[in-house]
């Protein structure tokens, strides 16, 4: 499996023939020379291809469960005055024997991690400009480097 190391390098949208419109990421090659033909038959990448795409997430700082894990949260009633995106109790005299198991989903760090998106298609390739159109959205910042794979 071929692969190659672009820049992402913004999200746009694309009109085709019949006016139908299409969210895309314009990302570009590294290397700093023009995609000749002969690069993109050894890499397999034409117009209309399904790739995969990985990258590093947008890091996000430190978030609460609410946002890092989905939880719900507590009611907004009842006598809850502050505590209404807090995580509950996480460990008791149960199950765990009064200690907090592992792996158990609390705040913290969340984003910059690798995230792989497949089966995106290629809308436009721009050879003499090193630009490439993929559809939908691809993990990472603007001007962060991600990896495309070809199927």
């Amino acid at each position: 499996m071929k692969k190659i190391l672009t820049k992402k390098v913004e999200m746009t949208q694309i009109f085709d023939e019949n006016g139908e419109v299409f969210p895309v990421t314009l990302v570009k090659e590294l290397q700093g020379k023009a995609l000749s033909p002969d690069d993109l038959q050894g890499l397999a990448l034409q117009e209309g291809d399904m790739i995969t795409v990985s990258g590093i997430s947008k890091g996000k700082g430190f978030q609460g469960v609410v946002k890092r894990h989905k939880f719900q949260g507590g009611r907004r009633s009842h006598g809850q005055k502050h505590s209404e995106r807090e995580a509950g109790s996480i460990g008791g005299g149960g199950r765990a024997g009064g200690r907090v198991i592992k792996n158990m989903r609390m705040a913290g760090r969340m984003g910059g991690e690798r995230v792989t998106v497949k089966n995106l298609k290629i809308i436009k390739i721009l050879p003499e400009t090193r630009e490439i159109f993929i559809r939908g959205a691809i993990p990472g910042r603007r001007g962060s480097v991600v990896e495309i794979k070809a199927k």
